[in-house]
């Protein structure tokens, strides 16, 4: 258990590898033999279950549910109340993660089928649900997700907003 200034909880397990400059937010759950990177940023009220992976410099949201069997890569951005499933057959006892690989960017309430990876550099729009698999540099968006552009166009209209 890990306590701070203001007596809120989080669990982490003794089991966890927790990497260098990691900040975890209030009421966070950690499990057994999971794998944090350095420089990573964990929100209030997320649940990282066990044999989960990190990679390094990756932010993850409030309310994120990451299962059992998920590996997220470097660089990776997850926005608020995302959920990643790992059982395609509710209740099996056979289970697979989601693999959402380097520097992908989660919008907020996307939820990802078990199986499924989402591939490099990847966007997935908020409220996505996606159901196979992302290639990467694409855009991905709907019920169930579709490509609808280029990351190299995503990164066109960022620009825009931003300027």
């Amino acid at each position: 258990m890990e306590k701070d200034n203001n007596n809120l909880i989080n669990f982490v397990s003794n089991s966890a590898k927790i990497g260098r400059n990691v900040k975890i937010w209030h009421f966070s759950y950690i499990g057994n033999n999971t794998d944090i990177g350095d420089n990573v940023s964990i929100g209030s009220l997320v649940h990282i279950d066990y044999n989960v992976k990190i990679g390094d410099n990756t932010r993850i949201e409030g309310s994120v549910y990451i299962p059992p069997l998920t590996t997220i890569g470097k660089n990776v951005f997850i926005g608020p109340c995302v959920t990643f499933t790992n059982d395609p057959y509710p209740m099996s006892p056979k289970m697979t993660g989601v693999i959402v690989e380097d520097g992908a960017i989660i919008g907020g309430r996307a939820v990802f089928k078990a199986g499924i990876s989402v591939g490099k550099n990847s966007v997935v729009a908020m409220g996505a649900v996606v159901t196979k698999n992302v290639p990467p540099n694409v855009v991905v968006m709907g019920h169930p997700a579709t490509i609808r552009y280029s990351r190299d166009e995503y990164d066109i209209k960022k620009k825009k907003w931003n300027s």
